[in-house]
């Protein structure tokens, strides 16, 4: 379904041209270090050998399916929203089938070539259009309990498909449709006690278990006095308050370790414990007891983080300079190309280099709040909230990855990672974006 209306006609060129800054700036980090200095760098970018070769001709492909987007029928997304969900999902089935592992995850399927394709990036398109064509229905009331479950239904159950590929990183990317779904009406209490759980979490990690049950015991106490009054008034308050102490109690002395030991693998555990200062004992983990976890443990599983410290801190205020990098040029910080490539601009260009690449992703995002918000349509809308949540999830938890305030989970940065898939995703999410807001005077269900 191609338009015959010029290309140009109502889309935000700035947000093409952020997009272009990003894709570039990858490849510039990507090139950074990989280059050498016995090599001729023109050969080597058109060899298609070296990542970064591969990267740009990634980029090629994103542009020519760019071009195509802006050149399609807003309807067709629309129309065949759900349908692409159930593709996708067919796609993260098929990896359980004819699927390869790569670093012990096995979630890609072959295309030939040393090309693979990882479905968990593309389903995130998918389960994105699912979401908005569902919640937009003309009947639609997301008021209610019961359309509230089956939208967290379509955005979770990826999630779901992600965690028995061992791809827990991906997996905790779907969460973010929540924040879509806030601002469609979804009662502010999930959000709140999904926080409220990450905390404990965090509480269960670095406070002793009966310390802790002690903690939560006397500000319960205290939580029960202040409202002494309105307990002897009614005393289902009392009753409530009673349950959410058992029920945070338990989490922490039950539930928390149940999903370390169960759940997770050994090094997921591992690295999930180093990061708040603490040991894991895999002798506990069932997936290691049986032999099935897919990585070993290592008591220094935290080495790529130390080392992405160092090469970040090493760029100082202004940065050693382009190519003068020693630790990630040094090849001293592992998947610095991939999950950790953000040390090799932190280290070149240094404190000041960071400050203004945040700045190009906080403009991004905040462009695309501020389309979101100009949509007539409901569909467009959602749609464009969850490619910002995405974006977001995906750029806080990486950067703070990378500088030890959250637990190695190998997510991407988006443009900027090396990986076809990660950058086609992104690329389409961001033009069929664009697609919609061209065309936002049209009430799109």
């Amino acid at each position: 379904m191609i338009q015959n209306k010029p290309i140009s006609k109502g889309v935000d060129w700035f947000v093409v041209f952020l997009y272009a800054v990003l894709v570039c700036i990858g490849i510039l980090c990507i090139f950074m270090v990989e280059y050498k200095p016995d090599v001729n760098w023109v050969t080597s970018f058109l060899s298609g050998k070296t990542s970064y070769s591969k990267q740009l001709m990634f980029a090629g492909i994103c542009v020519i399916l760019a071009t195509f987007i802006l050149l399609s029928d807003s309807k067709l997304y629309t129309a065949f929203a759900n349908l692409f969900y159930v593709f996708g999902i067919g796609l993260m089935l098929a990896t359980f089938v004819i699927g390869r592992s790569v670093n012990g995850s096995k979630s890609w399927i072959p295309l030939g070539g040393g090309f693979n394709l990882q479905p968990a990036e593309l389903c995130k398109i998918f389960t994105a259009l699912a979401l908005a064509k569902y919640i937009s229905l003309q009947d639609m009331d997301f008021s209610k309990t019961r359309s509230q479950i089956i939208a967290a239904c379509i955005a979770l159950f990826p999630a779901v498909l992600s965690r028995l590929q061992h791809e827990t990183g991906l997996a905790l990317v779907y969460t973010c449709f929540f924040i879509a779904m806030y601002r469609e009406g979804l009662p502010p209490k999930v959000l709140v006690i999904g926080f409220s759980f990450a905390v404990l979490v965090i509480a269960t990690l670095l406070v002793e278990k009966n310390w802790l049950a002690g903690i939560l015991t006397v500000i319960a106490g205290i939580v029960g006095y202040i409202m002494r009054f309105q307990i002897k008034r009614n005393r289902m308050i009392l009753v409530v308050l009673a349950s959410i102490w058992g029920v945070c109690v338990g989490i922490q002395r039950f539930a928390v370790p149940y999903i370390f030991n169960n759940v997770f693998e050994c090094y997921q555990s591992q690295r999930i414990y180093m990061a708040f200062g603490k040991e894991y004992n895999c002798e506990d983990n069932a997936a290691y007891k049986k032999g099935l976890g897919t990585k070993a443990p290592h008591q220094t599983d935290d080495y790529n983080v130390r080392q992405s410290k160092i090469a970040i801190g090493s760029g100082g205020v202004l940065g050693k300079g382009f190519l003068k990098g020693t630790q990630t040029r040094g090849k001293y910080v592992p998947e610095q190309n991939t999950d950790f490539i953000f040390t090799s601009l932190g280290e070149a260009f240094g404190f000041t280099g960071c400050i203004v690449f945040l700045g190009v992703y906080v403009t991004l995002l905040l462009r695309i709040v501020w389309m979101a918000e100009r949509q007539r349509s409901t569909f467009s809308r959602v749609y464009a909230y969850c490619v910002a949540s995405i974006m977001f999830f995906h750029i806080a938890v990486n950067i703070c990855m990378t500088i030890g305030l959250f637990p190695s989970i190998g997510i991407a940065l988006p443009f900027i990672s090396y990986g076809g898939s990660s950058l086609l995703t992104f690329t389409v999410l961001i033009f069929i974006l664009l697609r919609l807001d061209a065309d936002r005077q049209m009430v799109l269900r």
